[in-house]
This record gives structure tokens, C-alpha cells and sequence, in this order.
């Protein structure tokens, strides 16, 4: 869907999806998995797949950066026919899968994306991530509507990661409010940005320190 004839075409008609595919399978020049990437741009095309999947009995691999559009628009996530996955960045494990050494301000500086982390041109690449995120993922799919906010967020986010969240104290620090703190942090959390980690509760009746992540 990175493709704009692509994305123009099956936006405007989605069941071509459909109609392509089989008739590649009627002439077995079908191959499988059918991969999909970026799918959460055209939501529509999830029922394709849907229908394709219970009658057709094809297999897909759906790709995507963000699971809010879907999620907002309320779309068929093929609850029961399909599992999800999520792909991480490097973990501690896997540098001692190959024998490498581990270094821990090399990870702070570059982050642990692969190509990030692996590059000698980190800073340009961190630069045009940001960038891309802020211009492709943010603007231009309208999840906020005052930017400059959202990229003061962002930077204060840098220095608040791995501590307990404090929705109030960041939100004077970005001059918004705490309820939009809370909206910027789901929007981290929906485009595969961040995660929550929540304590561990040894009892449900105990609400402490439990509810902060």
C-alpha cells in the first residue's frame, strides 16, 4: 500500500483484491501467503481478506505500523482467523545469541532498531524516522491536531522512558492538558512506538502502586 497507484486503485474499488487473486488461483499461478503490507491504510480490504480466507481458503500476511485507524474505524480485525504479532526491537538475548558484546550507551544512542543500531549513520537515520513518524504517521493521518504539542511530547518522552508515568508533570511540562498526555500516550502505544509495563500484583484487592505503569 506504500505504492500510490496501488493504494488509489483498491481504495476506490477494494473487491479487485478479491477478484485478482482468484483468478490467479484459477490459473495456479497463485503464490501463497499473500502478503500485505501497510494494511491498515485501506481498512476495507480486511473483509476481502476475510471472505477470501473462509472461502477461497488462502493464507495472508498483513503487515502494518499502526493498528489506530483500524481500531478507530471499527473494521473487521478478524477476531478467530488470524494471529497477531508484534515485532520488537533487538533484546538483550539476541546480542548474546551471536556471541556479541553488549553495549549499552551504543543502544542508548542509536535505539535498538536493527538498521539503526547496526549503522554508523544513526544520527541521520534516528532524524528521517522522526521526521517520517511525525509527518506520515502523525500529520498526515490526523491523530493530533496541534503538532508542535505532540512533538514537545515526544521530547519529554525521551527523558521520562522506563519511569513511572506521570501524566500530570508531563503535561505542564508540554503546556497541555493531562487528559491529552494521556491520548499522545495511546498513540505511542497504537503505532507500535511504546508499550505500558504494569506491575506486578500479587493481589487484586491491593490498588497502590499497581495502577501506575
Amino acid at each position: 500500500m506504500l505504492k500510490n497507484d496501488e493504494f488509489i486503485r483498491l481504495t476506490n474499488a477494494p473487491h479487485l483484491l478479491r477478484e485478482e487473486l482468484l483468478a490467479l488461483k484459477k490459473t495456479n499461478k497463485l503464490v501463497q501467503p499473500i502478503i500485505i503490507d501497510e494494511v491498515q491504510k485501506i481498512p476495507p480490504l480486511l473483509d476481502e481478506v476475510h471472505w477470501l480466507i473462509e472461502n477461497a481458503n488462502m493464507h495472508f500476511i498483513l503487515c502494518g505500523s499502526s493498528a489506530r485507524k483500524l481500531h478507530q474505524a471499527g473494521v473487521n480485525l478478524l477476531g478467530g482467523r488470524a494471529w497477531s504479532k508484534k515485532c520488537y526491537p533487538l533484546v538483550f538475548a539476541e546480542f548474546m545469541h551471536n556471541n556479541t558484546e553488549f553495549d549499552l550507551l551504543k543502544a542508548l544512542q542509536r535505539g535498538l532498531s536493527p538498521s539503526h543500531y547496526l549503522t554508523d549513520d544513526y544520527k541521520q537515520l534516528l532524524h528521517s524516522y522522526v521526521n517520517d513518524y511525525l509527518t506520515q504517521e502523525i500529520k498526515n493521518e490526523g491523530l493530533v491536531r496541534n503538532l508542535p504539542a505532540f512533538t514537545r511530547f515526544l521530547e519529554s518522552m525521551g527523558f521520562s522512558n522506563g519511569e513511572l508515568v506521570n501524566y500530570s508533570n508531563i503535561a505542564t511540562d508540554c503546556a497541555i492538558s493531562a487528559n491529552t498526555v494521556k491520548e499522545y500516550y495511546q498513540i505511542l502505544c497504537d503505532t507500535l512506538l511504546g508499550t505500558f509495563i504494569y506491575p506486578l500484583k500479587h493481589s487484586h484487592k491491593r490498588q497502590t502502586i499497581s495502577a501506575t505503569p
